[in-house]
């Protein structure tokens, strides 16, 4: 039995989950079987598992068109192995082409199909010749989504909604990894990272915010201690805006509900930026709560986390601030979370619109009057994100949508956002008060923000 690197083992067995429906690529790459390699080998499986999500499309158009049927149903397995070949023969000058087509072949035949690996042998082969691995799309159907391995529902939609430019610039930041963005606790932390060996820049948006330019980041006491975590610049200012919001002041103790709190990041800005709050987060997945209550454990004398179904909320006019970061499609988030592409349907939309309207709602009726709800989602869907609040305010006679330019000079001002991020900031609001930022106009993921008010 010949020999298969650990790295293309992990990835195959990564990629062959996902295909399957048994998982998802980022929880996946951080488990185990990939932690306990070599920091070159999880690099490299890192690689090779995003790579193929991202051009899957492209990948799968150029191996086909050699097979003898280009229609034929593969085996999952087989697919797998078509797949992570092609992709470095394709996208990855510095792997030899013998490794690439030879430990494809070798895993077919772990993998039970001995009978399929001539063929993944002799289209990899065909493959790997220049004028195979290269083939330009026709000039009048190079469409963005053909060109950029996007589903072309989706590329059509944004074009739609945002024009030409924008769309292009969304599908070009999908086929790019994106930076490592950490958040500090303490300015002492970077220094502490520094000796490490972890190389940083400064954050786009955010002022505590960190890319990792180089560095095995979980590797340091200082993020084994909290002092630094990993959570995207979007995230972290979802916090940062529910937390500037001016509701409350003059009360002994502000009371915040964070509706959909797990993984919790958004809930650490909440708990840091508002330790005499006291602080409800909801998650209705009991794994996801137990790993919610783990990492706020250190916020736990004012913060409760409690098993609730966000859309069934208990609570009536009983919080001067929500926060419902609701689940969503995730389009904003395709060059962290490239299968999203591959498992979203066009016919999700609307029972996702659904159950946002229906958190939205029990958002509304925890808030007191003149209290805040902060909607947001890392989508760039309209159903997700500006009809979702416009259906809630037409239907609700107490609520009002407010602008957030109030929120964002306040973070300019109090020095939480960097220049940049200000004005990245300020150009992104919406006519009606909401913040949209797309990917492209800026290194970080896609999201939407908006605030209402109860009147009454």
């Amino acid at each position: 039995m010949a020999a298969i690197s650990p790295a293309r083992r992990a990835a195959f067995d990564i990629l062959l989950t996902v295909e399957q429906g048994r998982g998802h690529s980022d929880e996946l790459l951080r488990r185990q079987a990939v932690s306990s390699l070599s920091s070159a080998d999880r690099n490299l499986v890192t690689a090779l598992v995003l790579g193929v999500l991202r051009w899957q499309l492209s990948i799968d158009r150029q191996f086909r068109r050699l097979l003898k049927r280009p229609d034929a149903k593969l085996d999952a397995p087989v697919l797998i192995a078509l797949r992570l070949g092609a992709f470095q023969l394709m996208f990855l000058d510095r792997v030899p082409v013998h490794a690439a087509i030879d430990e494809s072949v070798e895993l077919t035949k772990q993998a039970g199909h001995r009978f399929a690996s001539g063929m993944v042998n002799a289209v990899l082969r065909r493959l790997a010749d220049s004028a195979s691995r290269f083939d330009p799309l026709d000039e009048g159907s190079a469409d963005l989504a053909a060109e950029q391995a996007h589903p072309a529902w989706m590329v059509e939609r944004w074009t739609e909604a945002y024009g030409g430019e924008a769309a292009r610039a969304i599908c070009r930041h999908g086929q790019t990894q994106p930076a490592l963005s950490l958040r500090l606790s303490g300015p002492d932390n970077e220094a502490k990272l520094a000796l490490a060996g972890i190389c940083l820049e400064p954050g786009t948006l955010l002022n505590a915010a960190r890319a990792v330019i180089s560095g095995d980041v979980s590797a340091t006491e200082t993020f084994r201690a909290g002092h630094a975590r990993i959570q995207d610049e979007g995230s972290q200012l979802i916090g940062e805006l529910a937390s500037c919001s001016p509701i409350g002041l003059g009360q002994n103790q502000k009371k915040i509900l964070d509706a959909c709190a797990a993984p919790g990041g958004k809930t650490l800005v909440l708990a840091e930026r508002n330790p005499e709050a006291q602080i409800l987060a909801c998650e209705s997945n009991s794994r996801r709560l137990a790993e919610l209550r783990k990492r706020l454990a250190a916020h736990s004398h004012h913060v409760e986390c409690r098993p609730a179904d966000a859309t069934a909320l208990n609570s009536d006019s009983e919080f001067d601030l929500v926060l419902a970061d609701v689940p969503c499609s995730g389009t904003g988030t395709l060059g962290r979370n490239p299968e999203i592409r591959h498992r979203l349907r066009l016919d999700e939309l609307p029972r996702q619109a659904e159950r946002q309207r229906a958190i939205l709602r029990a958002a509304m009726r925890a808030v007191k009057p003149g209290g805040q709800v902060l909607y947001s989602t890392c989508s760039l869907e309209p159903e997700e994100n500006e009809q979702i609040i416009a259906a809630v305010v037409s239907q609700n006679a107490s609520a009002r949508q407010v602008s957030l330019a109030a929120q964002i000079e306040s973070l300019a001002g109090s020095g939480i956002l960097t220049p940049a991020g200000s004005g990245y900031l300020r150009a992104s609001l919406t006519t009606e008060g909401a913040l949209r930022l797309l990917p492209g106009n800026t290194p970080i993921d896609g999201f939407f923000a908006a605030l209402i008010e109860r009147t009454g």
